[in-house]
């Protein structure tokens, strides 16, 4: 990732600010809506507490851009994790598309090109760890 994509994705991640307790639940709905057959990969009911770890994985993420080889091995284990619960390979892509679905929803104007192309970067590179990781948990 370059300094400008790091930059844009805190600026936006900023942006969001005070609507960041937004962002979890429009996600959800359209994840479910893009991929109703992921909702019994998540816990039944009240998605609060999923809400309240994809925000604080969604800031520990943009916090450290800027030293992506640290993040690696929670990644891994991240990934290791979600494998063990069901999730393959082809989920991520739905995730990332919701991810950015919701961000341009909550951002409007402010998600130009610069900042899909940002967030898209971000995000393959993160999910390309944990599908690596969660693969060779299968495996092992």
């Amino acid at each position: 990732m370059t300094a400008d994509q790091i930059a844009t994705i805190r600026s936006t991640w900023n942006l969001m600010g005070a609507t960041t307790d937004a962002v979890a639940p429009l996600f959800y709905d359209r994840l479910f809506t893009l991929a109703p057959a992921l909702r019994p990969l998540f816990p039944a009911g009240d998605l609060s507490g999923q809400a309240e770890k994809l925000g604080q994985t969604l800031a520990v993420v943009v916090k450290s851009l800027d030293d992506l080889p640290r993040l690696v091995p929670a990644l891994e284990a991240l990934g290791a994790r979600h494998a063990g619960y069901g999730v393959e390979a082809w989920h991520y892509d739905v995730v990332g598309q919701a991810l950015l679905e919701t961000f341009a929803k909550v951002l409007g104007a402010h998600f130009t090109p610069a900042a899909r192309e940002a967030w898209t970067a971000a995000y393959t590179t993160l999910a390309g760890v944990m599908v690596s990781a969660g693969n060779a948990a299968s495996v092992a």
